[in-house]
């Protein structure tokens, strides 16, 4: 099933590159045309993988080299040649969280300092000494 979902994948590449005359800079009909294809061989792949690592026996099996270097080349040709990866959503949430988290303290602050009554602040003047000329002059009389 693998391979034939694997030849299925590479003739649409083959047929998609063929049809098109493409740049080597434009596969966006090749990562239009063969998504569906693609995504089959990709969830087969991963179930396959699945079923490996939750073996019944409690003993754990390798897939085939063979199929890990096909689906290798397939995703290398996928992401990095047509460049058709999916971009990553989770950045937009993930950076909206941090700046929330980032900036609550600031608005603590803020406005424990906006909502709280301030004291008025009095300055209590000495009685007896008013400068420190006047004093030199006691600590003079006392000698």
């Amino acid at each position: 099933m693998f391979l034939a979902l694997y030849n299925q994948s590479m003739a649409c590449f083959k047929q998609n590159l063929q049809e098109g005359n493409l740049l080597s800079s434009n596969y966006s009909v090749v990562c239009k045309n063969c998504n569906a294809t693609y995504k089959n061989l990709s969830s087969h792949y991963s179930e396959m993988q699945k079923n490996g690592q939750h073996e019944e026996s409690g003993e754990q099996f390798h897939l085939c080299i063979d199929i890990e270097d096909a689906m290798n080349i397939t995703q290398r040709l996928w992401s990095t040649t047509f460049n058709c990866s999916v971009p990553c959503t989770d950045t937009v949430p993930v950076i909206a969280v941090s700046l929330f988290i980032f900036f609550l303290p600031l608005v603590f602050y803020l406005s424990t300092f906006l909502h709280s009554k301030q004291k008025k602040r009095v300055l209590i003047l000495g009685k007896r000494i008013h400068s420190n000329a006047s004093f030199a002059n006691i600590q003079d009389k006392s000698n």
